[in-house]
C-alpha cells in the first residue's frame, strides 16, 4: 500500500516559498520503507508512470545511506543492485527496463528505445555522454541521475511521447530543456505548446551560490522579446524576471534560480507558461531527505528521476 505524505508533516519536506501553485508542488509517498516524490502535472495523465527517488528505504551505508543509485560514488556495487530493484518494484517499473546514461552535464539528447534498455546489466551503462533521452516507446524507463541539478520531466499526451533531461548550470546555460522540445518535435511531431513539464527537486536559488564567471554566463541566455511574444505577455515583466535569475550577494557572489531559468528557457521554446510545473523542492535544504552535493561537500550518493509509458 502506497502512502501519501503531507506537505512538511514533522517538518520531513522544505517546501520552497515560490511563484508556483500550491497544487503543483511534488507530494512524498512511501511503500514500507521506500519512499518517493511524485508530481501532480503528472499524476493523472493515464499511460504514465513517473517517480523522483529519496534517500530513503535501500540498503546502502554511511555518507551513502541508504538509497545510492549510483555504481560511481564508492558504494558496494550489491547495495546499488538492490537500491534499484527496491525502488523499481515501489514503482511498479521493471528493473532492465531502465535506460541509463553517463551524464556529462551537456545538451546532447538521444531517442532511445528497447535496444538501450539495460536489461541484466545495470552497472555498465550502456550511453555515455548523454544528458536527455526521449521516447515513444512502452516499459522504456528513462533513468537520470541527481545531486542538486535540476530534472526536467516532458510529457506529450497527444503523440504518446517523453522526455527526461538533466540540467545542471551548464546544460542549462546550454538550453538543454529546450533542445529536448526541439527533438520530441523533430521525432514525434511534438507541438510546444501541448507540452506538460516539470521542473523537479533541485538546489534552490537560495542555498546556490555562484561565482562571477558562473554569473556571466547567465547574461541574455534568454530572449525577452521572444518570450513575450510567443507567451503573449509584456516584455517588461519577461525582463524582470530575467534579471531575477542571478541576483548579487556582494564579494563577486551570486545566488542563481536554477528554477527559474529552466522556466524561461521552456517558455521561450513554446511551452504554456500554466503548463510547466515547478516542485518546489529544494535538494540542499532537504539533505537528510534527498542527496545534496553542496550541502554534503561532495560526500553522498545519488537520487534517480524515473519516467516511462506503460
Amino acid at each position: 500500500m502506497i502512502e501519501e505524505m503531507k506537505w512538511c508533516e514533522n517538518n520531513k519536506i522544505i517546501c520552497m516559498p515560490y511563484n508556483s501553485h500550491e497544487e503543483e508542488k511534488a507530494i512524498l509517498k512511501r511503500k514500507g520503507e521506500v519512499s518517493y516524490l511524485e508530481f501532480p502535472a503528472l499524476s493523472n495523465i493515464p499511460f504514465l508512470t513517473h517517480g523522483f527517488s529519496t534517500r530513503e528505504g535501500g540498503v546502502s551505508e554511511g555518507y551513502l545511506g541508504t538509497m545510492n543509485l549510483s555504481y560511481s560514488r564508492g558504494d558496494n556495487p550489491e547495495n546499488v543492485d538492490e537500491n534499484f530493484r527496491r525502488i523499481c518494484d515501489t514503482l511498479g517499473i521493471n528493473v532492465g527496463d531502465l535506460v541509463l546514461s553517463d551524464q556529462v552535464h551537456d545538451i546532447v539528447v538521444k531517442r532511445v528505445g528497447k535496444k538501450e534498455c539495460q536489461g541484466k546489466k545495470l552497472r555498465g551503462k550502456k550511453l555515455t555522454g548523454i544528458d536527455g533521452l526521449i521516447t515513444n516507446e512502452q516499459k522504456v524507463v528513462l533513468c537520470t541521475s541527481y545531486a542538486d541539478c535540476v530534472p526536467l520531466y516532458f510529457v506529450d499526451k497527444e503523440h504518446k511521447a517523453i522526455g527526461h533531461s538533466h540540467s545542471g548550470w551548464r546544460g542549462t546555460v546550454g538550453k538543454i530543456g529546450a533542445v529536448t522540445v526541439r527533438k520530441m518535435k523533430e521525432e514525434f511531431d511534438t507541438k510546444p505548446e501541448e507540452l506538460v513539464a516539470v521542473i523537479g527537486p533541485s538546489i534552490c536559488q537560495s542555498c546556490y551560490e555562484v561565482s562571477r564567471d558562473v554569473a556571466d554566463a547567465f547574461l541574455n541566455f534568454v530572449d525577452a522579446e521572444t518570450i513575450a511574444e510567443v507567451q503573449n505577455m509584456e516584455k517588461e515583466k519577461i525582463e524582470s524576471l530575467i534579471l531575477a535569475v542571478c541576483v548579487p550577494t556582494g564579494e563577486k557572489k551570486y545566488h542563481l534560480d536554477l528554477w527559474l531559468a529552466n522556466k524561461l528557457i521552456l517558455m521561450e521554446a513554446g511551452v504554456r507558461e500554466q503548463n510547466i510545473s515547478v516542485s518546489c523542492v529544494c535538494t540542499c535544504c532537504n539533505s537528510e531527505l534527498l542527496y545534496s552535493h553542496r550541502a554534503s561537500h561532495g560526500k553522498r550518493g545519488n537520487l534517480a528521476g524515473f519516467l516511462a509509458i506503460n
